[in-house]
Formats: C-alpha cells, structure tokens, sequence
C-alpha cells in the first residue's frame, strides 16, 4: 500500500479532515516527547505511518556533526528498519515485515516536508504483509523502551472493527482496539 492509498483511506474513512492536507499538516504540531502513528489494516497489510520529531530519537534537530551523532543517527536508523521489534503485531495477524521508508531531510533520508525553522522530524512508513490481518486486535509498541525522549504515542487507527484514536504514555506497550485485550 503506497502512501497516497493509505491517506485516501484515512479520508475514506474521516480521520482527515476535509481540508487541504497542507492545512492538515499544519494543525499537526511538532511536539518533543510526543509522536504520532497512523495504522491502517486493508487486505493483507497493516501499514504504520509515523511522525516525529528528530529529538524523540537522537536528543538534537540538526544533521549529525560529531563522530558520536553520527552514530547515534545510525543506530536509530538501524532500529527503526527493524520495524517488527519496535511494532509486534498480534500473532493471530501472522504478520511479516514489508518495505520501510523512513524520511529526514537532517538524516539525509528520502524527501522529508520540512518543519518550521529549527525543527526537524524523522518520519516513517512501516508496511506488514499478513496472511490474517484482519484479525489484528494489538499491537505492542517497543518505542517507550527503545527510544527515552518518547514520553507520549497520539494513534489513530482504521480497523476492520471501525476506527479508533488512542493515547499511550510511558510506560504503556499495548495498543487496542476493538476486541483486543
């Protein structure tokens, strides 16, 4: 599923808004600590959009300059495309990571909407493919664990079941929704 698909299917199913998806994207505010997932189960795949400030994973909003950030940006990286140990999708879903995009104009990564003046985010696209993926009823999130400055998970999501808007906050792990427990 591209991304202009997945963003269809939010609006089919009104989570976006019926305004320009640039004043969308603006509503949408950089916040540190806090990022954002967008999680759509059609047919075979669970995809997960996410949006996040660059902060949330390495501690800075700039391009790596020293040997240390350099790293560090490197091992986020490295984290985030392993994707199936930050996201476990319920087993019932029998789910295998797909392709992972992940943008950062800083990072040097694809094309990436640039922020405000100062700010920088690191976003990413997570596709699962399932045999069963309408049977997802959680997922557990590894970002708490895995990423510190991550103190707050905004998630909207569009099941089979309807669609759901959920808060996580540290320590929280497990992400509901419909019948899942």
């Amino acid at each position: 599923m591209n991304l202009q698909r997945l963003l269809w299917t939010f609006a089919c199913a009104g989570l976006v808004a019926a305004t320009p998806l640039a004043a969308t994207a603006q509503a949408r505010a950089h916040v540190h600590g806090q990022l954002r997932l967008d999680i759509a189960i059609e047919g075979p795949t669970v995809v997960i959009e996410m949006e996040s400030p660059l902060e949330n994973f390495v501690g800075y909003e700039h391009a790596p300059k020293t040997e240390a950030e350099k790293k560090m940006a490197d091992d986020v990286v490295s984290q985030l495309r392993a994707a199936d140990q930050l996201f476990k999708i319920d087993p019932a879903a029998n789910c295998k990571l797909g392709p992972v995009t992940l943008r950062s104009a800083a990072l040097g990564l694809g094309k990436s909407e640039t922020g405000a003046e100062g700010h920088a985010d690191l976003d990413g696209t997570f596709a699962f493919n399932c045999t069963k993926a309408t049977e997802t009823k959680f997922i557990e999130l590894a970002l708490f664990n895995a990423f510190k400055n991550v103190r707050q998970i905004e998630v909207q999501i569009v099941a089979p079941e309807g669609q759901f808007k959920r808060t996580l906050k540290r320590p929280a792990a497990r992400l509901t929704w419909g019948g899942g427990k």
